[in-house]
């Protein structure tokens, strides 16, 4: 293993293990055994080794998208990379957040190729008549959101514990880029998966949240306290 390879497996060992993501250069030489010259040779300044390290732990995640054969259908290998790419910042929260850090003073070069990767598959659904806007916006548009909904999830894990909370935001924001026959023909398809059966079933959701919101506005004064708090928790499930 060469010098530069030592210092960043151990750059990247230190991040994932520290409490908040960051590592001093003292940290980093200590532990490879090396001296700050030859860490500074190698990558300018403590921001190129963690722009390397980024672009080190996230090429691992980008394997696996090189190396898949696209389907026929691009809007479910957009699917599966929102997920993928939710559960990449789930099993690597700190790399993850050091990824996305306004202190990164430029993007790696990962979060670019992500970026290309997904623009494509948003290309080719454009030209099977899918997207109802440019697939350089609607690339954008899926991105942030991507992103936003990871780093909610890796950054505020209590008050952002459901996972599903991930594939009804994808869902939202796949409604706005692609055609209505599109959204329609999914929905329909994840009733039927889900063994759902008709328009009560679909309206279940709202209803709750609507009585949810009533009584949390006007409590019935012929409910105790408990019963109250029994109620909306049922509520909040149904709504769910």
């Amino acid at each position: 293993m060469s010098t530069r390879e030592r210092i960043l497996e151990v750059a990247a060992n230190l991040v994932a293990e520290s409490e908040d993501g960051d590592v001093s250069t003292r940290a980093v030489c200590e532990a490879a055994q090396v001296g700050a010259p030859a860490l500074y040779r190698h990558f300018g300044d403590k921001q190129g080794l963690l722009s390397a390290v980024v672009d080190h732990g996230f090429d691992k995640y980008l394997a696996t998208k090189r190396q898949r054969e696209a389907t026929a259908d691009p809007v479910d290998d957009l699917c599966d990379g929102w997920d993928s790419h939710v559960d990449f910042a789930l099993r690597n929260p700190n790399l993850y957040r050091l990824m996305n850090s306004p202190a990164m003073r430029t993007p790696p070069a990962a979060a670019l190729e992500s970026h290309q990767i997904l623009t494509r598959d948003l290309e080719r659904a454009a030209a099977q008549g899918k997207l109802r806007l440019a697939p350089e916006l609607a690339a954008q548009m899926v991105m942030s959101a991507n992103v936003g909904v990871a780093l909610m999830l890796v950054a505020r894990p209590a008050t952002f514990a459901d996972r599903g909370m991930s594939r009804r935001v994808r869902d939202a924001v796949h409604a706005a880029v692609f055609t209505p026959d599109v959204t329609e023909s999914r929905a329909e398809s994840f009733a039927q998966e889900a063994g759902t059966a008709g328009r009560d079933e679909v309206q279940l959701p709202a209803t709750a949240a609507r009585l949810s919101a009533m009584l949390a506005q006007a409590p019935p004064s012929a409910l105790t306290d408990a019963e109250a708090a029994l109620m909306g928790e049922w509520l909040d499930r149904l709504s769910r």
